[in-house]
């Protein structure tokens, strides 16, 4: 992905450039000296939400600023998608709530009470007896 979409991204989610934090370090792993002696590994914090990724695949820390910026948007998107799914749960689950029972349910339930009820008006009168 280029720099013009990830901005775009970045705008549409409402994510500014001075929010992010962005830290350089030593990468590990393949890629020989390069990635020994420079700094090639980005951290990037999102400072609203604490948000933060680590990328080191790449052995240019160009790409890898790039691919960071990428992952911190998908991730905030990722996050920001979950939110909302719970709160349409939530609304979802307090109207189920609220709605009141079909009849044949209602009867039903009335009907086990009674019969429960009856079952200890019973059980009362064997107790009296002995």
């Amino acid at each position: 992905m280029d720099n013009e979409k990830i901005q775009a991204r970045m705008a549409a989610l409402g994510i500014r450039e001075d929010e992010l934090e962005e830290k350089f370090t030593h990468s590990g792993g393949p890629g020989g000296q390069n990635v020994n002696k420079t700094s090639t590994a980005v951290v990037l914090i999102h400072q609203p939400s604490g948000t933060q990724v680590r990328c080191e695949s790449e052995r240019s820390q160009s790409a890898n600023r790039l691919l960071a910026r990428e992952l911190l948007l998908d991730k905030i998107e990722q996050t920001r998608l979950q939110a909302r799914a719970a709160e349409r749960a939530l609304i979802e689950k307090k109207r189920r709530q609220k709605r009141k029972r079909p009849r044949g349910i209602q009867e039903r339930i009335l009907q086990d009470k009674a019969r429960q009820s009856s079952k200890k008006r019973l059980r009362r009168r064997a107790s009296d007896d002995h």
